[in-house]
């Protein structure tokens, strides 16, 4: 059962929400929390007042390449207006991670060349939508992340050695660290830098979203990925849909083990992937249950579907509504 916040662990989450633009974003569910505590409310307000006069926060941008970076974009153009100063660390070999005017670029070199990545990604595209039944593809889809699964660890290691970076980084003293923990390289980052990490995803192959934040996951009514079920199932769909659980434990196991050895080679202790999903301070999902079906969510989530969607005007015949 999760326990309210005390008052030190707001304080201490009080930067991460000033980052995201102030008491306006704190999440839905922390309303009551605060509420039934003036002191904290009180606390948080004054903090964040001072916060608000002060020089904008260091940021260090961890990103997935792809559509979660395309995503990511759009968030770090905000906070570059709100004056926080954004670094951004990719591998020279990439395929949208670009330099931009409201960011500094940081890349590092890394062992593969920009065919062989765009042939396993576009490879792994195909694969995942092409049609059969659950276990061609399932399997092709399997050995398809082995290989990309390879590139992006290789990535990784490169940049945790890479000395002259790694140092950069100590240096510049970052108050936070902003990642998308499908790949968890950012958060391994972000232990060794001992900064708070704010995560911006849709979600983690395997349910360890889940598991790391402790958030119920019945198989009575979330559909698991392949089921093609709805959230409203019968006896049998909810077996069917339990069984479809069981593939996750291979998945995992050679998708997220490489990254368990390397965080504990690395931080020279050992660590698992839980352990780093765990210190995720707050979750953003790319969620809309609009689109959606129904899952729970836990304090530290706050929903943020369609912060990449372009804004427009709604047509005029649209626009008045009657209650």
């Amino acid at each position: 059962m999760h326990q309210p916040k005390g008052l030190s662990e707001y304080v201490d989450m009080a930067p991460l929400v000033f980052f995201l633009g102030g008491t306006h974003q704190i999440s839905a569910e922390m309303t009551p929390v605060l509420s039934a505590h003036p002191q904290v409310m009180a606390t948080l307000v004054l903090l964040l007042s001072a916060l608000s006069l002060a020089a904008g926060g260091k940021l260090l941008v961890v990103p997935v390449d792809g559509s979660p970076w395309l995503s990511m974009r759009e968030v770090l153009d905000g906070l570059r207006q709100k004056g926080h100063e954004i670094v951004v660390v990719a591998p020279e070999v990439n395929l949208y991670i670009k330099p931009t005017k409201n960011s500094v670029m940081k890349m590092y070199p890394v062992p593969f060349t920009q065919e062989e990545m765009d042939e396993n990604f576009h490879a792994f595209s195909r694969d995942i939508f092409e049609e059969g039944s659950f276990l061609e593809r399932f399997l092709k889809v399997y050995q398809r992340m082995k290989r990309v699964s390879d590139l992006v660890i290789s990535s990784c290691a490169h940049l945790l050695y890479n000395k002259e970076l790694v140092r950069y980084l100590e240096e510049s003293k970052f108050d936070a660290v902003l990642t998308d923990p499908v790949l968890p390289c950012g958060q391994i980052l972000a232990e060794h830098l001992s900064v708070p990490s704010v995560f911006f995803l849709q979600g983690i192959p395997c349910g360890l979203d889940f598991e790391a934040t402790q958030c119920p996951n019945p198989p009575s009514y979330v559909p698991r990925i392949f089921t093609e079920h709805t959230d409203h199932m019968n006896f049998l769909q909810r077996v069917k849909n339990l069984i479809f659980d069981i593939p996750n434990y291979f998945l995992c196991d050679f998708v997220f083990q490489p990254y368990a050895k390397l965080a504990s080679e690395f931080l020279q202790r050992d660590v698992t992937v839980p352990d780093l999903l765990r210190q995720g301070s707050i979750w953003l999902m790319r969620l809309d249950f609009v689109l959606e079906y129904p899952r729970p969510l836990m304090p530290n989530m706050v929903v943020i579907g369609g912060v990449n969607c372009a804004h427009k005007k709604l047509p005029q015949a649209a626009i008045p509504f009657h209650f």
